[in-house]
Formats: C-alpha cells, structure tokens, sequence
C-alpha cells in the first residue's frame, strides 16, 4: 500500500499543476493561442502558417511542458591531457550524453544554426513565377518601395533603442532585426536575427503574424489611401515572358547580388536556384521536391518552433510589446508606400497603375497579391489585378532579401 500511495505522490508531482513554471501569463498565451487557431481554422487566414504556430504557442505555455520539450541535453567531456605543461599539450576525450534533450530543443536547432530559411527560400523559388515581374518591369519599382518601412523603421528603433535605461544591449542590431520585420518575411527575419545574435523569438513571431493577418491589416490602408476610381483602374494583360529570359534571370540576379551583395547570398542563391529548377524544365522531380514536400516539412517544423518561443513569462514583456508595435508600423509603411508610389508613377505615366498593386510589394508571396484581387474585386468585380500584383509581390521577396544583406553587411 506504501508503494502504490509513493507511485500515486510520485505521478501528482510530476502533473502540471505542481510545476514552479506556471503563471497567469502562461494561460494568458494559451488564451492567444486558442484565438489564432480560430484565425486559422474559422476565418482561415493564411492557415499552413499560422495554425503550426499557433499550437506551438499553446503547447509550450502548457504548465510543465517548456522544461520538458525545450530541455537542452546533459553531455559530460570526459578524456585525459596529454604533454601537459607543454606548448604541444593536447586533450583527447569522449563527449559522453548523459541526458538527451526535449525535441523542441533539438528542431529550434534549425532556427538557432540558420538551416530553414534558406530552405523554405528554395521551396518558395520552386513555386515563384517570375514572368510577371519580367512583363512589367515597373513591378521592381514598387517591390523596392515597399522596402521603406524597413529603412523608416530602421532610423526610428536606431534612436529609440539607442536611449539609456532601455536595457538592450546592441541596440542598432535590435534595431536591424526589428525594422526587417516591414519586409513581411518571417525566414528573412529569423535569418538576419539570427546571424546578427538578436533574440529570435519575438522577431519571428511578429513577423509571421503579420504575414498571416495580412487579410486584415493591409485593406484599411489601401482603401485610405485610393480613390474608388483608382481602384478600378484596368491594367493591360501581360505579356509572354519567353523561357530563355526566365532561365537567364536566376542566374543573372544570382550573380549581380553576388558579387555586390555577399551576405544576401544564403537566401537569395537559394531563392534563385529553386526558380531555377522549375524553369529549367529539365529536373522535375526536384523542382515538385521542393515545391511540396521539403517546403511543407520545414514549414511544420519552422512554425511550431515559432509558436514554441512565445513562451508567457519571457514573452510578455515591454521589449515585446515595443517589437510588436514597431513591427506593426514597419508593414505599415511598406504597405503604404507601395500604393503611394504607385499613385506616383502615374503622375508621369499614360498607362496607369492600379494603386492596389503597390501594396503587394511585400514579400509574402501570394497572400499580399491575392489581397490586392480582393480588394480590387470589391468595386469591380470584372477587374482582375492578381497577376499584376504578383510582379510587386516577387520583386518584393528578392527586395527583402537584399534589404536584410544591406543590413547584415552594415551591422553583421
């Protein structure tokens, strides 16, 4: 009887409700959480990322579970040191594992050692059609103007994180990898976090759910911005882009930003050689690879190691709430600008740009151009603008990624 009651002591210690972890901002994350898969599921926006994350988020914050699934593993060097007082001494010995980690550990490795962006990089290159761009070489045009948030921003979290008191070490590359969150990149985020050694979590996590409320936070300020007029601007229909210049471009950008831009290379090589092998024609299988399944694994593991860093008592803190709020602003202004430049060139221009495309300037590809079809469809239904947003949207994933080399080579 004295072994079962010790067993049952033993199994009620090791529950959740005797944890030392838990807190209301753990259930307060929970709650989050619960209100993003909802998002997901019901109102479905943008699901493939947010639903991953948000059950990260959920399942971290589970009292108990974040010393279970983040525990780094116990390893012990053992050996012996040979020659020693001399300049040749050596040491020879076993690194022994004593304790094996938990397995989100073990996957934020991916994050911590900056392996998935580049990969999800390559599936995103695999599924870029960049014909669009190549027809109408003004979508370059709005893809860099998008990039002002990131540069606004930039300036703003220079000064503000830059203020004695605030309790940031490095300040201008917590600047850098707040301001890169306007660019609506969750893996050129997490890239340039990472390499400039900034704090990953709440960067990442700004960034795709931005990227996912997309839906949400991009119609109010095109709508302010344009007239119903300009909104039912009709674009001419593209023209073919032949396949010896789809072949030619990956190449051609990979080498120019190469030689100008080295540190854009880890993301934008990788992004130019999955375009690659799906213009090519010649490698199917590997171009359907990493359209599918290799993007789809590293997504599931990407965001629910997202979700697993918005862990409530490390979380819910001022720094975040100052992440959040400049990151807000960041897509703001990108967003914004797009459309303003756009509304500018046809100043200068007797075919006009429908303003709406602008706002596609963003690098998620395709959810920032599908919104600008949604948007367009509300005053004319007839008006199709999705292939002519996804010329801004393109050259909006190549702008992000050279915007995070510019700001690796200045603060890396």
């Amino acid at each position: 009887m004295e072994q079962l009651i010790e067993s049952l002591k033993k199994l009620w210690e090791s529950t959740g409700f005797m944890s030392d972890g838990a807190s209301g901002l753990n259930l307060i994350m929970m709650v989050i959480a619960c209100l993003l898969v909802y998002l997901a599921v019901v109102k479905k926006y943008e699901p493939l990322l947010l639903l991953p994350i948000a059950f990260g988020m959920f399942i971290i914050n589970i009292p108990g579970a974040y010393d279970i699934l983040m525990k780094p593993p116990e390893v012990q060097l053992t050996g012996d040191l040979i020659n020693p007082g001399t300049g040749s001494a050596t040491f020879t010995g076993v690194l022994e594992t004593l304790d094996i980690g938990g397995i989100m550990y073990y996957l934020y490795q991916g994050v911590q050692l900056v392996i998935f962006p580049p990969l999800i990089f390559l599936g995103i290159g695999a599924m870029t059609d960049f014909g669009p761009m190549l027809a109408n070489p003004k979508s370059l045009v709005l893809g860099a103007a998008a990039q002002i948030g990131i540069f606004l921003t930039l300036l703003i979290g220079l000064q503000l994180f830059s203020i004695p008191g605030m309790g940031i070490e490095d300040g201008d590359k917590f600047a850098a990898s707040v301001a890169i969150i306007g660019g609506a990149d969750g893996p050129t985020a997490i890239y340039l976090t990472s390499k400039l050694g900034q704090d990953v979590s709440i960067i990442a996590i700004a960034a795709y759910s931005y990227m996912a409320l997309i839906p949400i936070i991009q119609p109010p300020v095109m709508k302010l911005l344009t007239t119903k007029k300009e909104r039912m601007i009709r674009m001419d229909e593209l023209k073919p882009v032949s396949k010896r210049l789809k072949i030619i471009f990956p190449i051609a950008v990979t080498g120019v930003c190469g030689i100008l831009l080295p540190d854009a290379l880890p993301l934008l090589g990788m992004l130019m050689l999955g375009n690659l092998l799906k213009e090519s024609g010649v490698v199917e299988r590997l171009s359907k690879t990493a359209q599918n399944e290799l993007i789809n694994i590293v997504t599931i593991f990407l965001g629910i190691v997202v979700g697993t860093k918005a862990y409530g008592p490390t979380f819910l803190q001022l720094k975040s709430l100052m992440v959040v709020g400049l990151g807000l602003f960041a897509f703001i202004v990108a967003s914004a600008s797009g459309v303003l430049i756009a509304k500018l060139m046809n100043l200068f221009s007797k075919k006009k740009i429908n303003p709406l495309i602008g706002s596609a300037g963003v690098s998620a590809v395709p959810m920032a151009a599908r919104v600008s079809q949604i948007v367009g469809q509300k005053d004319d239904p007839t008006n199709f603008l999705l292939m002519h947003a996804m010329g801004p949207n393109v050259a909006g994933v190549i702008g992000s990624a050279v915007a995070a080399g510019i700001l690796l080579a200045v603060f890396g």
